[in-house]
Parts: structure tokens; sequence; C-alpha cells
């Protein structure tokens, strides 16, 4: 043999085992260029996540904020109906007839309400 065959046979190795690893390569790069595509979607989904969930709690903090002031309102108007609960239930009966009592008891709580 002489150097020019080995020449041409060595350069058509070489040019196979170039072609081979720039395929190899490209399929890498498209799997890494995939995977970053990917890691980008999840971070945008994580991100918008995050966002919505601190959205949420100053949302209830904003509501509890609120609902503190009518809830207290609430326990005060539900004090004044204990009040008047307690007083209706430990005046005795102004008539041995109970029927007519109990008359006498709600015709007294409906001008009460009025």
């Amino acid at each position: 043999m002489n150097i020019t065959m080995i020449l041409s046979i060595a350069l058509a190795i070489s040019m196979a085992a170039n072609a081979g690893l720039t395929y190899v390569y490209l399929g890498q790069r498209d799997e890494t260029t995939i995977a970053q595509g990917e890691r980008d979607q999840a971070r945008g989904a994580a991100t918008a996540c995050s966002d919505a969930t601190e959205a949420l709690r100053e949302l209830s903090d904003k509501r509890t904020a609120e609902n503190k002031k009518l809830r207290a309102a609430a326990a005060l108007k539900a004090q004044g109906h204990d009040q008047k609960a307690d007083e209706i239930l430990t005046t005795p009966p102004s008539d041995t007839d109970d029927c007519k009592a109990a008359q006498q008891r709600a015709t007294t709580w409906l001008k009460g309400r009025k």
C-alpha cells in the first residue's frame, strides 16, 4: 500500500468519526434545548402559582380585617339580644294562665321591635 492509499483510508475514517460525533452532538444539543424550554415553562408556572398564592394571602388578610369589625358589631348586637332574652326569661308570668301570659309577652316583645 502506498502512502496516498493509507492517507485516504485515514481521512475516510476521520470523516466518518466526525460525522458520527456531529450526529451525537446535535442530538444532545436538541435534548438540552428541549429540557431548557421545559425548565423555563416550569419556572413560569411556579412563579404564576406563587404570585396567585400571594394575592390570595393578601385578599385573606384584607377580608379578615374587614370581618373583624363586622364580628365585633355582631357580638355587641348579640349582647343586647342576650340581655333582652335574660330579662324576658327571668320576669315571672303576669298571669296564671300560661297562654294568656305568653300572649302578653309576645305583645310586649312585638311592641319593642318597632
